[in-house]
């Protein structure tokens, strides 16, 4: 233990995964602040979320006074159970009048009295109870710098009336129009997509077109059938 109850170190794994369950279960968790939060060493808040620690070291949210603000495990420690024990000031040393070699002198006009002057460095203080307590001043979180995306590539192959068309955009402006491309073609694209049911209705697709080419193909063999049976009666003719 150090001095004022604050006991050092940090959050174990253990008592990590008690704020994690009690903030599931709506609850926010008291901590007590360590001496390595500065300032504001034992005093206590309330956590009130955790972030990704791969972002950053400071990923326990932690209420304190109105601010909420993002601590390290080491800075926080399981708040004690019953009330928090006050600081106690340092004596302050009396002045000592200085010892005058001379005459005295008594000057019957009072001297002003200078107001004291408070140092910014020090965080205003807020009242709690019959207790004050001095406000930290915000810390801001380090955050990485997500780089800007660049636009999204989108190739898109389609099926309609009989062909394959094949399209490129980036973002919205358009690379390639859609444009017919052979079946064989499309059909090794086709091949390397691994999604359930899209070979079964390519599959579907292509036996529809060779049903209909052979119907045509026989409508072909009739037609050049009756045109030569014609040929060989003119020529017979002739």
């Amino acid at each position: 233990m150090t001095a004022a109850g604050v006991q050092a170190g940090g959050l174990s794994a253990d008592e990590l995964q008690q704020i994690r369950d009690a903030l599931a279960a709506g609850r926010k968790p008291r901590v007590q602040f360590t001496e390595s939060a500065g300032q504001i060493s034992g005093q206590i808040g309330q956590v009130v979320g955790l972030e990704d620690p791969a972002v950053s070291d400071e990923w326990v949210v932690v209420k304190f006074g109105r601010d909420e603000l993002p601590f390290s495990p080491a800075d926080l420690r399981i708040a004690p159970k019953g009330p928090v024990p006050k600081k106690v000031a340092p004596p302050v040393a009396e002045p000592v009048e200085p010892v005058l070699s001379g005459p005295e002198f008594l000057i019957d006009k009072p001297l002003p009295v200078k107001a004291p002057v408070q140092r910014r460095s020090e965080p205003p203080a807020q009242r709690r109870g019959e207790e004050e307590v001095p406000v930290a001043a915000p810390r801001k979180a380090a955050r990485p710098v997500k780089a800007k995306p660049g636009p999204s590539l989108t190739v898109t192959l389609a099926y309609g009336e009989g062909e394959w068309t094949i399209a490129a955009n980036q973002g919205a402006k358009a690379l390639a129009r859609p444009y017919v491309i052979r079946p064989a073609e499309a059909l090794k694209m086709v091949s390397l997509i691994d999604v359930p049911g899209v070979q079964e209705a390519v599959d579907q697709i292509m036996a529809a077109e060779r049903a209909e080419a052979e119907q045509q193909a026989q409508r072909l063999r009739a037609e050049l059938a009756e045109v030569e049976a014609r040929l060989a009666e003119l020529g017979e003719a002739g």
